[in-house]
């Protein structure tokens, strides 16, 4: 009789509004009109007072006869009562939803859920279970950094089906195990939209990838796969290698941090050719050697869209001198990181022919590779003849005074040149104004690292040169950490004149560790220094004696300049 009732008001178009207090009846009908999700269309706001706001019942006149069923005047057809009861579940499981986000101190979303290190007890995994068939609209799901999820995961895998539309599921460092690896290979098939897989940092998950890969299909949308320093096997290489042909549409594949997965890696290596979509592609530390470049060599030329390759702390020096010439073939290439590779001279002079035919290459990373410094002058001055280069990381390369020429002569060229870092290179030290003396127009430079160059006061007056013409406008990072070589009066110096540096927010003067020496001569300039670096928010000081009340001084400031720069010593 009640649903009759509002019938027969909804069609009483020219009679005078009848106030009265809105149902709860009211809102389901609305929200059964507009056709929308219960969890997207009511805020959390209005959820709590769900059934507390009022309004006229004549709100109905909205409603039309086929919206609620009704065919005709007569017809007795009504609100389909249990599609109402499904909607009322749904808005009072929403109210769960919200109350156990609230209790982790998380922000609900019917679209993402992200409980990443949310401190997750086993009743919360359980509760969590029975909520997930009452969020149908979830697309992410970020479960990481709970290792109370390992040995629990069957419980939510189960309600995964729920879930059509999940594009991103992440399990970082959940303490997964073997029986958990093999419910979510179950599940994993019923994921139809699912892109994004992120299990790292889950070490059971080594000898074990079968369970997972075996069941995807070949129907697979997965893009992202990200496996890092999960103590994977060469099998488990090789078993990933088999599943690249149903997961055609990949294109970001991590596996780094996996050091025993090196020799299996031919396998997958050979498979590339099905993930002819691949963007980006990390193997750091995973074992390769010389002839594992060889063989990624060969698959290049089935990889036109690669944008990012890392293949750094692999030991595979010589591995270049026959491969470098594949390169050519990814002619997308952006960003190429080799550093701690044990790069040796002949692998140098193979890439100095191919690296400046790269041109959209903006990121190169030979860090760490000791013994290429002098070749390297090479490489450097033909990097010139890349448009588009920004990054050049060339730490701990024992680079040679020659190189540091030639860099020179360079770097006028590079005039989208956002970061440069030279640490490590003690050839530096009393050089940096050769090093710059061919600037004349203002840089892009964002980072300059110029850590342990054994700099000298006559290097830091050169940053203070080039600061006050402007050079070093767009600065963002400047780390001058382990020289202690440079002496108490440059410091003084530095402190005084270095100016132009307004977006300058990370600054680190740190000293070598078991070193111990007292700011106190520029200490006091460095506080005046602080107010003319306005973006400044982190200041490193380790190992620099400070006393309590000089400590007390930069709280002060901070307090008084309304600033919040984070001191560390």
């Amino acid at each position: 009789m009640f649903n009759k009732f509002l019938l027969i008001q909804a069609s009483k178009h020219h009679k005078k509004m009848i106030k009265q207090s809105r149902s709860p009846f009211d809102l389901i009908i609305n929200q059964i009109w507009r056709n929308k999700p219960i969890a997207e269309t009511w805020p959390r706001s209005s959820m709590s007072r769900l059934f507390k706001r009022s309004e006229s019942a004549t709100e109905l006149n909205r409603l039309t006869r086929k919206q609620l069923g009704v065919f005709s005047p007569d017809s007795e057809a009504s609100v389909n009562k249990s599609t109402i009861s499904d909607v009322e579940t749904t808005a009072a499981r929403w109210e769960e939803v919200v109350e156990f986000m609230d209790k982790l101190g998380k922000k609900p979303n019917h679209k993402c859920m992200n409980l990443n290190n949310g401190h997750l007890s086993t009743n919360d995994v359980i509760q969590l279970a029975a909520l997930l068939p009452y969020l149908p609209t979830l697309e992410e799901l970020d479960l990481s950094w709970n290792e109370s999820i390992g040995g629990a995961l069957k419980v939510l895998t189960n309600q995964l089906q729920h879930l059509p539309y999940l594009r991103v599921l992440e399990l970082v460092s959940c303490q997964l195990s073997k029986l958990d690896i093999s419910s979510l290979g179950d599940s994993i098939q019923l994921l139809a939209n699912i892109e994004k897989i992120d299990l790292s940092w889950n070490p059971d998950l080594g000898g074990n990838l079968s369970l997972l890969t075996q069941k995807l299909h070949s129907c697979s949308t997965l893009k992202i796969l990200k496996l890092v320093d999960c103590n994977l096997t060469a099998e488990d290489g090789v078993v990933l290698g088999k599943s690249l042909s149903v997961i055609t549409n990949l294109e970001i594949l991590d596996l780094s941090m996996n050091k025993n997965v090196g020799c299996g890696l031919a396998v997958l290596f050979q498979e590339l050719s099905h993930a002819s979509h691949l963007q980006v592609i990390k193997l750091c530390n995973c074992g390769l050697t010389p002839e594992s470049i060889q063989d990624l060599g060969i698959s290049l030329n089935h990889l036109p869209a690669i944008r990012k390759m890392d293949l750094s702390c692999n030991g595979i020096g010589g591995g270049f001198m026959e491969t470098a010439t594949h390169l050519l073939n990814v002619t997308q290439l952006q960003v190429f990181d080799v550093h701690g590779c044990s790069l040796i001279d002949d692998d140098i002079s193979a890439l100095t022919q191919i690296i400046p035919l790269l041109k959209n290459l903006q990121v190169v990373n030979l860090g760490l590779n000791k013994n290429i410094g002098d070749t390297m002058r090479h490489l450097i001055a033909r990097i010139r003849f890349l448009p588009r280069f920004k990054n050049l990381t060339v730490n701990g390369c024992n680079l040679t005074k020659e190189t540091i020429v030639e860099l020179a002569d360079t770097l006028p060229n590079l005039t989208d040149l956002e970061t440069l870092d030279l640490s490590w290179n003690k050839c530096l030290g009393g050089n940096l104004g050769v090093l710059f003396q061919m600037l004349e127009n203002k840089t892009g430079l964002q980072v300059l690292k110029l850590c342990s160059c054994n700099l000298t006061g006559q290097d830091l007056a050169t940053l203070v040169s080039l600061s006050s013409i402007g050079l070093l406008s767009s600065l963002k990072m400047l780390h001058l950490t382990y020289n202690n070589t440079v002496d108490d009066q440059s410091w003084v110096t530095f402190f005084q004149e270095i100016n132009g540096l307004q977006e300058l927010s990370e600054l680190d003067i740190g000293l070598m560790p078991l070193s111990h020496r007292d700011c106190s001569p520029w200490f006091t300039v460095l506080l005046s220094c602080l107010s003319r670096l306005p973006s400044l928010v982190e200041l490193g000081m380790h190992h620099w004696v400070i006393t309590a009340s000089q400590c007390e001084l930069l709280d002060a400031f901070n307090k008084h300049s309304k600033r919040s720069i984070h001191f560390t010593y």
